[in-house]
């Protein structure tokens, strides 16, 4: 299949030179301590989690705040980046031994590493991601350049052009790093994209609109709990503990948000008033995957080989670990 070009804006820095800093952004990365909410501690040794800096990623700050970690017997830090991708980049590394990061980038970098592993889903939605339409651009057949992060943002960005009957390959897309993306439609570099909050706040507040959510047009996503099947298979116990602190703290972000609200916006400066919006945006809750996620996975899938963004098919049978949840979890609280 034919497929379509990509720009990468100069805002965004090169991708060589992002992969030759993995190991110091994994150093570098704004981190926060699982006892610091708590004063609580437990034995063994430290489990480094990679986690984004918006409200989705509200149950492991709020596990920290509560002292969950400590709760169910393990020790983590959780390692702050930009986009969750960046975390499952030092996943791959070695620089952190578990992550948080969405089923569509995961897949798409697959290819790169099938070591991946996914333990669970631990929440989904169609409303957190957002079109946003640049101030001077009066409907979507006006979109000549559209904004894209790689994975989730150009998924949704490519089935958000198709369900308005306009042909993607029309489209010219402009990768650039989320926090960038709002400018670049403000300054008319772009005419729209597709993110996750808080960006889509952010572009109004450039003059931008928010024409509607992802699951308008039939597009959801997942939050995956990722590690590597190396680390698993020497680990299970620690990850089993990890596992059972995440439910627990998903389970209370839908309960107490306001509690969730305040431990995110201590850990990244996301005002809690944000995080409560999201709140009621994302269903929080950890589960095992269904038939119905391995289909969707697949169609994932066969979208990074159709538009030539992997070259070869990603094994996502192998990397989601269907029924490890209700295994390894069956009969906790």
């Amino acid at each position: 299949m034919e497929t379509r070009s990509t720009t990468r804006h100069p805002l965004a820095g090169p991708a060589a030179l992002a992969v030759a800093l993995l190991t110091l952004s994994a150093c570098s990365a704004a981190t926060t301590d699982s006892a610091a909410g708590s004063g609580q501690s437990a034995a063994g040794p430290t489990i480094r989690i990679g986690v984004g800096i918006d409200a989705s990623y509200a149950p492991f700050f709020l596990a920290d705040a509560e002292g969950l970690w400590a709760k169910h017997g393990v020790n983590v830090e959780l390692v702050q980046f930009g986009q969750g991708s960046e975390g499952v980049n030092n996943l791959v590394a070695g620089q952190v031994q578990m992550s948080g990061n969405s089923d569509s980038t995961t897949i798409s970098m697959l290819p790169q590493d099938p070591d991946l592993r996914s333990l669970m889903v631990y929440e989904q939605s169609g409303k957190y991601l957002k079109v946003v339409l640049g101030p001077k651009v009066a409907s979507p057949a006006k979109i000549r350049k559209m904004a894209v992060a790689p994975g989730l943002s150009e998924l949704a960005a490519t089935r958000f052009l198709e369900s308005k009957g306009i042909d993607p390959k029309s489209v010219e897309f402009v990768t650039a790093d989320p926090p960038e993306i709002p400018a670049l439609m403000k300054k008319g570099d772009v005419d729209a994209y597709v993110l996750w909050e808080p960006w889509p706040t952010k572009g109004v507040a450039q003059g931008g609109r928010i024409l509607e959510n992802t699951g308008a047009y039939g597009v959801t996503y997942s939050q995956w709990l990722l590690t590597s099947a190396a680390w698993l298979k020497a680990n299970s116990d620690t990850a089993t503990k990890v596992a059972q602190a995440l439910e627990e703290a998903s389970r209370l972000t839908e309960t107490d948000p306001e509690a969730a609200a305040q431990a995110t916006e201590k850990a990244v400066k996301v005002p809690a008033a944000q995080t409560l919006t999201a709140i009621k945006e994302i269903d929080f809750g950890a589960r095992d995957f269904t038939a119905a996620d391995l289909k969707g996975y697949a169609d994932t899938a066969k979208f990074f080989v159709d538009t030539g963004k992997v070259k070869a098919q990603p094994d996502v049978s192998a990397a989601v670990q269907r029924g490890w949840f209700t295994q390894h979890l069956k009969g906790t609280s």
